[in-house]
């Protein structure tokens, strides 16, 4: 049987990151994204519609989130779909779907102004990728893709854009 899980979205943060550490020190970063459409009812009205996303990230990726993003800012997320089920103090199930983050571009916005400089123009363009690093350490191995590997036997990735280079 094929199974795929990928997600793409384009959002923008509708709350500033949450940056935390586990217990044995590894970075994860919580963010809900605002994903929104547009559509026309059978009558003709135009409708706007909003869907909040919980995202998480880890390690470095995590710690570029909680560092260059905020409330409002807008982001392109590549990740899977990952379900979280827990019991709470009062003994109830509950569940919830979240996007496990591979790779975030942080979209630039510009503003533009016209020659007199009455009139300004919001440009979104797009920024720097920073993608999940592939140290597969720790207890948070399967949070992250399998590092691809080309014939040499040498770690790579697939990205385009510009990628961030982190220490």
């Amino acid at each position: 049987m094929i199974t795929l899980n990928k997600v793409f979205m384009v959002g923008n943060l509708a709350r500033d990151p949450d940056l935390r550490h586990t217990p044995s020190g590894t970075a994860v970063t919580e963010f809900r994204l605002a994903v929104s459409d547009s559509y026309t009812s059978s009558n003709g009205e135009k409708h706007d519609r909003t869907c909040f996303i919980d995202v998480v990230s880890w390690r470095k990726l995590a710690e570029s989130c909680a560092e260059y993003l905020k409330k409002g800012s807008p982001v392109f997320v590549e990740g899977r779909l990952e379900q979280d089920t827990w019991t709470t103090s009062e003994g109830q199930r509950r569940s919830r779907i979240r996007v496990v983050a591979y790779s975030v571009q942080f979209i630039r916005r510009e503003v533009e102004r016209s020659a007199s400089g009455r009139h300004i123009r919001i440009v979104e363009k797009g920024g720097n990728t920073v993608r999940d690093d592939k140290d597969n350490s720790g207890d948070d191995d399967d949070l992250s893709e399998p590092p691809r590997r080309d014939e040499d036997g040498n770690d790579y990735d697939e990205d385009v854009g510009d990628d961030v280079t982190l220490d």
